[in-house]
């Protein structure tokens, strides 16, 4: 698969990064203009925000389009996040009541990104490595095989058992398959959120205390599921709730059986309140809006 290879920093402070989410700035910030298609937004130092590429950790701050911001229930979304900052290398992280990073040791780290595009909302969508040790020269193109991906904080965050895996179409079938595998030893070790995750077994949701403190759940259909509640009013029932899916559209493909579906024909709401994925995350591949 091959990527854009972009030599730099990480840096925290005053940023609010999450399990899968963190800011990168280049050595050479011109080099964000060789990636194809959406632009990546940056700020006036050349810095960007990344998102972690075929993962998903659990919200720390998730704000709906209607109601106040949202988190999914700790410690899971707060040890993703935690990991992530450590893996990058750094330490006494200091964070304000918003979950803003007021100070850190070191104050940046280094590393480097392997990347094809932005996302809609201007994030780079990228691998991310550590250190000074790149596999190649900033700027330039890397066939990216699943060596490099064990050694990126993507691979790290599923193989603790502290991301989802959540797959889009442009990511490469033999990465995916990297990915599925770390996926599968951390669930049958019981590493990280696996022995509490309800996403194919089923939550009974009785309000949106279920979201923010108790149900462990896929990120997309947690998202799904707070828009929709906030949508109704304080009402928990989800007797609607396919029906919601339906108009908000997302596609996706089903890599066991080779079916091109939305999201909706895929949860399952049972008793008027229990919600379930009939599929195993890793057994989906999104469409990318």
């Amino acid at each position: 698969m091959p990527m854009l290879l972009l030599k730099g920093t990480y840096k925290i402070v005053g940023a609010s990064p999450d399990g899968d989410s963190v800011r990168f700035y280049p050595d050479n910030p011109d080099q964000w203009d060789l990636l194809h298609g959406r632009r990546v937004r940056r700020n006036r130092s050349g810095g960007a925000q990344l998102r972690l590429d075929g993962i998903d950790t659990l919200e720390t701050h998730y704000r709906p389009p209607r109601g106040p911001e949202l988190h999914q229930p700790a410690p899971f979304a707060g040890q993703a996040a935690d990991e992530l900052l450590s893996w990058l290398g750094f330490e006494d992280v200091q964070r304000n009541t918003h979950g803003i990073v007021t100070d850190s040791s070191p104050a940046s780290r280094p590393g480097y990104i392997l990347t094809r595009s932005a996302d809609v909302h201007g994030r780079c969508v990228a691998l991310a490595g550590r250190g000074t040790d790149a596999p190649g020269r900033s700027g330039t193109l890397l066939t990216v095989t699943p060596d490099h991906l064990r050694e990126t904080a993507n691979h790290h965050q599923l193989a603790e058992g502290l991301a989802y895996p959540t797959f889009y179409r442009k990511l490469f079938v033999d990465l995916r398959k990297e990915m599925t595998a770390a996926v599968e030893q951390a669930r049958q070790a019981d590493k990280g959120l696996w022995p509490k995750d309800q996403t194919h077994s089923g939550a009974k949701v009785e309000g949106m205390s279920t979201l923010t403190d108790t149900a462990a759940l896929l990120p997309k259909l947690f998202r799904r599921l707070a828009d929709y509640l906030q949508l109704n009013d304080g009402d928990a029932s989800l007797e609607g709730f396919p029906d919601y899916l339906e108009q908000r559209d997302d596609r996706l493909f089903i890599l066991s059986t080779g079916q091109w579906t939305g999201f909706d024909t895929i949860v399952k709401v049972t008793n008027g309140n229990t919600v379930r994925l009939t599929h195993d995350p890793e057994d989906l591949v999104f469409d990318e809006k």
